[in-house]
């Protein structure tokens, strides 16, 4: 059975898939939505991070980004099972320290529900401001996620040492609950799906079409292999937007809708191409909309995934 997952409404707001309900929402909203999800079995809650979005981007992203720590954090205290996933942190940004501090309270706050996706990033004037090396973000997320794998593990005083980042006998506390973070490595790029497929614990793809998914998953079953990786491995994809049922308005033709048994049997495709999690977002035209939209998915689609 191919799990499911489904990225926050109302933490981020990009014109490319925000509805217009968003935008007078808030914390609530976003609770309900975490408390739905934990109540229809979802695997995990996704989480975008931007610091600050230039002008020039704001039309098109606006600057509604909310911080994905503080969120998962304050969803966490509100939910009991429902994973909760960066998607993805821009680790790029930060000292992984400071990452891992975050991260490893949030996981131990939460009782071990973290999974950690990170990303290269895209918007230069961030890096810019804070003081990070864009044109040289792929290197530097790479340092970053083998510094994480040190800050994230049992010891108290983890050890590292890379070309831009090194630390030791600095211990921090509280620990992470897991004994190993998931980390997840967003991005379809050759040089994303090969850091995902040698550096990563899974691969979340960024709205890759269906067509290009196999070859892409084999290629990252193939590195691994060459490598002689046999840990466990999950591979995401994010689906097409759903509506369950026939919608009353007009949701555009790139919208998955219709019979419960015919999105079932849309989705299943997914886990045929050796797809393990699917990211779903429900088109809504209110919070009220989107909670039902949940439900019928929950009890009438995912049973037949």
């Amino acid at each position: 059975m191919v799990m499911y997952g489904m990225q926050l409404p109302v933490q981020s707001q990009s014109a490319v898939y925000a509805e217009s309900w968003e935008v007078e929402a808030g914390p609530a909203d976003l609770v309900a939505v975490a408390r739905a999800a934990d109540r229809y079995g979802f695997a995990y809650l996704a989480c975008c991070d931007h610091v600050a979005i230039p002008r020039r981007l704001a039309a098109a992203m606006s600057t509604v980004w909310y911080d994905p720590v503080a969120t998962l954090a304050h969803l966490a205290a509100v939910t009991e099972r429902v994973r909760l996933l960066s998607h993805v942190a821009v680790v790029g940004l930060r000292h992984p320290l400071v990452t891992a501090k975050q991260y490893a309270t949030l996981d131990h706050l939460s009782g071990g529900r973290l999974v950690l996706g990170v990303g290269a990033g895209h918007v230069e004037e961030e890096f810019t401001a804070l003081g990070a090396d864009f044109a040289a973000r792929g290197a530097l997320l790479d340092e970053c996620v083998d510094a994480l794998r040190a800050a994230l593990g049992p010891e108290e005083f983890p050890e590292f040492a890379g070309e831009r980042f090194s630390f030791k006998d600095l211990g921090q506390r509280p620990r992470p609950a897991q004994d190993r973070v998931p980390l997840w490595v967003g991005g379809s790029s050759p040089a994303a799906r090969r850091r995902a497929a040698l550096r990563g614990d899974g691969w979340l793809p960024q709205g890759d079409p269906r067509d290009r998914l196999p070859a892409r998953i084999a290629g990252l079953r193939r590195l691994r292999e060459e490598a002689g990786l046999t840990a466990p491995f999950t591979v995401g994809a994010i689906a097409e937007p759903l509506y369950v049922g026939t919608p009353a308005w007009h949701v555009g033709r790139h919208t998955l809708h219709g019979a419960p048994e015919a999105l079932a049997s849309s989705l299943r495709a997914y886990g045929q191409m050796g797809v393990d999690q699917i990211q779903v977002r429900f088109r809504s035209r209110s919070r009220s909309e989107l909670l039902d939209q949940m439900a019928a998915f929950a009890t009438e689609v995912a049973p037949h995934l």
